[in-house]
C-alpha cells in the first residue's frame, strides 16, 4: 500500500512540476554527456565570502543538484568561485566576467547583482549546452516591466488572471510568488518594475499603500530590482486636498517634494515615477495651461535629491476627426526636445498608434536628439489575440529594433539610438507592458512566457535575435532534444506573421473590437472618440483602402528623415507590408506578384487561416516530447485560435467586399456566414 501511495505522490509531484509555474527555471536534468563532462568537475563546490551573494548562492544550490545530479559543497580552492570585485574592469557596473581555469569557474563583478546575473548566465549556458566564459554587460541601463495592475486586483489589458500583488494581505503577508517573480526577472537582467497601472489611482501614493509597496521593494531588492510607481498627476488635489495640481504653484511643488521624501524614507532605492498625463482623460499639466516640460520637470526636481527618475509617456493624442493620430506624439514632444531635466526620460511606444500587430517605428525615435527616449513594447497581447493566440513577439521586437532609421543620412538602427550611441543619451531604457497574472503558469498561454523572456533578453542586449532567444527559451522550458527544439523554434518564428496575415495584412490597422480590443470590428464608426473607430484608419471606399500619409494626405511621412521616408512615399516603392499605413491603395492596383490588390488582400486572410491549421499539425508532432500539460494547453488554445482566425477572415473579407464590389479570387470558398451574422458575434461584448 505504501508503495502505491509513493507512486501516486510521485506522479502528482511530476504533474505539479510541469504546469509552467517554474517558467524557464525548472532546471530539468541534463542528459548530454559533453555538457555533463564539462560542468560536473567544475561545480563540485561553491566558494564565496560576500554576504550580499546569498541569493546567488541560493540559486546555485537549487539548480545544480537538479541539473547535474550533484550537491556542491561549501568552500575549497576549486569549483564555482563567486567574487564581488569593485576594481574589476567591466564595461558596465552591472556587468560580470566569467572565466574557466582548470577545475574552476569564476564569476566576478563590481557589484553583487552582477554576480547574480553571472550565475543565471551560467545556468542558462548549462541548459543550452554552451560554455560560459566571457565578459557580459547590459547595453541598456533601465530594463523595466510596466504592470497595468489596479488596487482592486484587476489588470487592465491583463489576460492571465488577477494581479500578482495581493494588496489586502500586504505588508503583513508576503506571497512566495513575489520572490519567484523577482528571480525570473533577475534571470533576464530586468532591473526595474512599475507595479501599478498607468491609469493610476492616487491611492498608491497614500501612506496606507506606501508601506505595502515597501514590502514588495524589500523582496525585490536582493535581486537588483527597483520599484517604480505610476502616479496620478492630480494626487495633490485628491490626496493633499489642494485646490488644484498646477505644477507651477509652490504648494503643489511642495506637496510632491514631501511625498518624494516620504517614499524614500521607506524605500531608499525607489526608482521613481511613470506618468500618463493628459492622455485619454488622465489629468496632467495641460489642465492648467502648462506644458509637458512643466509637469515632468516638477516631478523630476522632487525626485532628483534621491536619485529618482521620471518616465513621462508620449502616448498623448487629441481627438481630432480630421487629424492623424499618427502625428500626435511627434507634435506634442518634438518642440520640447532639450528642455526636460536630466532625470526625465520620455517613454515612447514602438509605433505611432498603439501596439498594432505591425507598425512602422514612431517618428519620435528619429527626432529627439537631446532628450533620452525609452522604448515601450507591449508584452501582454492587447491587440494580438489576448491569451488564446500564439504570437511570439520577439519577431516584432527584432523587426522594430533593427529598423534602419537613416538618421544623419547613414545606417543607424533603432537599437543604436536606444543604446545612446547616436545622440549620446545620458539614460537608456527599454520597457515592456507585462503579461503576468495570477494564473499558475503566470502568462495564461504557456507560449506567452517566451514573450516575457524575450523582452528581458532584448532589454539586456537589443541586438539579440528572435531565433537565438527562442532556442534558449525552448531548451530551458520545453525540451533539449535538438529536433524538437528546432521544430518548436520554427513554429514560434512563424506565429507573428501568421497573426498578421489573418488580422492585418498589408498594414491594415486598428480594426479590432472597440473598447475591449478583441476580435474584428472593421465596421466601427461610432465611439467616444473618432480615433477609436475603425473607419478613421482604414478609410475604405469604392476606390480603395488605406490612410494616405504622404504629401497628398496627412503628410505624416514628413516627420521621418527624408532618406527613411522616401521609399514609403511612393506606391511603387513602399514595402508591401506597410502599404495601408501610408497609402489609399486602389482595389485594382496590380502588385508585384501580378494580383490586383483586392485579390492579394483576400488571399492573405485565407492564408492565415491555413497557416493556423499548419501550426496545429506541427504542434501535434511534438506530443510526448514536451510536458504533457503544456502540450494539452497549447493544443486547446490552437483550436480557439483557428476558430477566431476564421472569424477574422470572414469579418474582414465580407465587410471590405462591400466596398470593393469584387468577387473572391478563384479557388477560395466563400464564408459560410453572412456579414450580418458575423456582426452579431460581437454584440455580446457590448452588453453591460
Amino acid at each position: 500500500m505504501k508503495r502505491y501511495l509513493f507512486i501516486l505522490l510521485f506522479l502528482c509531484l511530476q504533474v505539479r512540476a510541469e504546469d509552467g509555474y517554474k517558467l524557464w527555471m525548472s532546471y530539468s536534468k541534463i542528459e548530454d554527456p559533453k555538457t555533463l563532462n564539462f560542468y560536473k568537475p567544475r561545480l563540485q563546490a561553491i566558494v564565496w565570502e560576500d554576504k550580499d551573494l546569498e541569493v546567488a548562492v541560493e540559486e546555485v544550490k537549487l539548480a545544480i543538484p537538479k541539473l547535474l545530479g550533484i550537491t556542491p559543497k561549501k568552500g575549497g580552492k576549486n569549483g564555482l568561485i563567486l567574487k564581488v570585485n569593485p576594481q574589476i574592469n567591466i564595461t558596465n557596473p552591472e556587468g560580470y566576467k566569467v572565466s574557466v581555469s582548470g577545475q574552476s569557474i569564476t564569476i566576478e563583478a563590481p557589484r553583487s547583482v552582477g554576480v547574480l546575473y553571472g550565475v543565471f548566465h551560467l545556468l542558462r549556458c548549462i541548459q543550452t549546452g554552451q560554455e560560459p566564459a566571457g565578459e557580459f554587460s547590459p547595453k541598456i541601463q533601465h530594463r523595466m516591466l510596466n504592470h497595468w495592475d489596479n488596487n482592486n486586483g484587476t489588470i487592465e489589458r491583463g489576460y492571465a488572471g488577477m494581479s500578482l500583488w495581493k494588496w489586502y494581505e500586504l505588508p503583513e503577508r508576503l506571497d512566495p510568488r513575489y520572490k519567484d517573480y523577482a528571480r525570473a526577472n533577475a534571470s533576464l537582467g530586468i532591473n526595474a518594475t512599475v507595479i501599478n497601472n498607468v491609469n493610476a489611482s492616487a491611492r498608491f501614493l497614500s501612506s496606507e499603500y506606501l508601506v505595502k509597496v515597501k514590502a514588495l521593494a524589500d523582496v525585490f531588492r536582493p535581486y537588483g530590482i527597483k520599484v517604480y510607481l505610476s502616479v496620478n498627476f492630480a494626487s495633490p488635489r485628491i490626496l493633499g486636498k489642494l485646490p488644484d495640481a498646477d505644477p507651477l504653484k509652490p504648494e503643489v511643488q511642495k506637496w510632491w517634494k514631501e511625498k518624494a521624501d516620504e517614499i524614500y524614507s521607506l524605500i531608499p532605492d525607489f526608482g521613481g515615477f511613470l506618468v500618463k498625463a493628459n492622455s485619454e482623460g488622465e489629468p496632467g499639466p495641460m489642465d492648467y495651461g502648462r506644458t509637458h516640460v512643466d509637469g515632468a520637470n516638477m516631478l523630476a526636481k522632487a525626485l532628483k535629491p534621491h536619485g529618482g527618475m521620471v518616465f513621462w509617456r508620449a502616448f498623448v493624442y487629441a481627438p481630432d476627426p480630421k487629424g492623424d493620430r499618427f502625428k500626435a506624439a511627434y507634435e506634442e514632444f518634438k518642440p520640447y526636445d532639450g528642455q526636460f531635466d536630466d532625470n526625465v526620460i520620455i517613454q515612447v511606444k514602438n509605433g505611432p498608434i498603439d501596439f498594432m500587430p505591425r507598425e512602422p517605428i514612431s517618428p519620435l525615435f528619429t527626432a529627439m536628439e537631446k532628450t533620452p527616449l525609452a522604448m515601450e513594447f507591449q508584452v501582454t497581447q492587447e491587440y494580438l489575440g489576448w491569451a488564446t493566440h500564439w504570437v511570439y513577439l520577439a519577431s516584432m521586437f527584432e523587426e522594430c529594433l533593427k529598423t534602419d532609421t537613416r538618421v544623419k543620412n547613414r545606417k543607424t538602427t533603432l537599437s543604436e539610438i536606444l543604446q545612446g550611441k547616436t545622440f549620446g543619451y545620458r539614460h537608456t531604457a527599454i520597457t515592456g507592458v507585462a503579461n503576468t497574472g495570477s494564473d499558475r503558469n503566470w502568462t495564461g498561454h504557456p507560449m506567452g512566457q517566451a514573450n516575457w523572456y524575450a523582452l528581458g533578453r532584448m532589454a539586456w542586449d537589443p541586438d539579440l535575435g528572435a531565433k537565438e532567444i527562442a532556442q534558449e527559451w525552448i531548451s530551458q522550458t520545453l525540451s533539449r532534444d535538438s529536433k524538437t527544439v528546432s521544430d518548436i523554434q520554427s513554429m514560434m518564428l512563424s506565429t507573428r506573421e501568421i497573426y498578421v496575415n489573418y488580422t492585418s495584412p498589408f498594414g491594415l490597422h486598428h480594426v479590432m473590437g472597440e473598447g475591449h480590443h478583441f476580435g474584428p470590428e472593421p465596421w466601427v464608426e461610432k465611439a467616444p472618440r473618432p480615433d477609436w473607430t475603425a473607419l478613421y484608419y482604414h478609410k475604405a471606399d469604392e476606390k480603395g483602402i488605406g490612410f494616405d500619409r504622404t504629401n497628398t494626405g496627412s503628410n505624416a511621412l514628413a516627420q521621418y528623415p527624408k532618406e527613411f521616408s522616401a521609399p514609403f512615399s511612393s506606391l511603387e516603392t513602399c514595402p508591401e507590408e506597410f502599404l495601408l499605413w501610408f497609402h489609399h491603395v486602389p482595389w485594382d492596383r496590380k502588385l508585384k506578384n501580378g494580383d490586383i490588390f483586392w485579390e492579394a488582400f483576400v488571399k492573405k486572410f485565407y492564408q492565415g487561416v491555413k497557416e493556423v491549421e499548419g501550426l496545429q499539425r506541427d504542434w501535434e508532432k511534438v506530443k510526448g516530447k514536451v510536458p504533457q500539460e503544456t502540450f494539452e494547453n497549447v493544443s486547446a488554445r490552437l483550436k480557439t485560435q483557428h476558430k477566431e482566425a476564421i472569424w477574422w477572415r470572414d469579418a474582414c473579407v465580407l465587410y471590405f467586399q462591400t466596398f470593393s464590389k469584387k468577387a473572391l479570387p478563384a479557388g477560395l470558398k466563400a464564408p459560410e456566414r453572412t456579414l450580418e451574422e458575423v456582426k452579431k458575434i460581437v454584440d455580446v461584448y457590448h452588453i453591460r
